[in-house]
């Protein structure tokens, strides 16, 4: 299991890199836009400088397939040959995404709301797939359901793409994403901290705390 961080703030990812077990963090210009003002170049290399060994996930920008093979390059020239870019999957994403992977470039194919969708992605080679379950929630398509029926194509076919469950509200779609077979979620990191200072946790724990004490005191 893989547990990524979505976003770009920076102490949002010092706190996440000391606490939990985090192997990867993924943006986009959505979140980048969140976390201004900040220089776009500069904010990358810091994030790339906080997450030592894990891995770095940055979408592109451009809708043409010209565009996306530029901006793949200048990345990789920017943070690194090690990175993946995150492609949409559209008719000019999949052009690319094979054009990316023949070039040895990783790629995290985005915006899948379709299991035709996936696995298109996944015979032009895609890296990772990330379907967005909350907003296929929001638009009463079963994301459960769609994940389900890539992870089953995936083994089916022996394919090496892994499903990275993205776009999450709560704990919930989380747990779902995962029990449907997502390999991998990427989740904003107040959503992860809000499941571990639960008031039942910290009740619980409270609890702990002061029967200890009078273990303690009674020896």
């Amino acid at each position: 299991m893989e547990w990524m961080i979505d976003t770009a703030n920076l102490e949002e990812i010092r706190e996440a890199m000391d606490m939990l077990p985090i192997t990867g963090v993924t943006t986009n210009p959505s979140i980048l836009k969140a976390a201004l003002p900040f220089d776009y170049e500069q904010r990358l290399r810091e994030i790339r400088a906080l997450t030592p060994g894990c891995s770095m996930h940055v979408q592109l920008g451009s809708e043409a397939c010209e565009g996306m093979l530029r901006e793949a390059q200048e990345l990789q020239a920017l943070l690194g040959d090690d990175i993946y870019v995150k492609v949409p999957v559209t008719e000019q994403g999949v052009k690319a995404i094979r054009l990316l992977k023949a070039r040895g470039v990783n790629v995290t194919a985005t915006a899948i709301y379709y299991p035709l969708q996936a696995m298109l992605a996944v015979s032009a080679g895609a890296d990772y797939l990330a379907p967005y379950c909350n907003r296929m929630e929001q638009n009463e398509i079963d994301f459960g359901r769609v994940i389900g029926q890539i992870r089953d194509m995936i083994d089916l076919g022996g394919y090496a793409s892994r499903i990275l469950g993205a776009s999450f509200k709560n704990a919930g779609q989380v747990v779902r994403a995962i029990d449907s077979g997502a390999h991998a979620v990427t989740v904003p990191p107040a959503l992860l901290k809000s499941c571990l200072n639960s008031a039942l946790v910290t009740d619980a724990v409270a609890a702990f705390t002061r029967d200890y004490a009078k273990v303690r005191g009674e020896r």
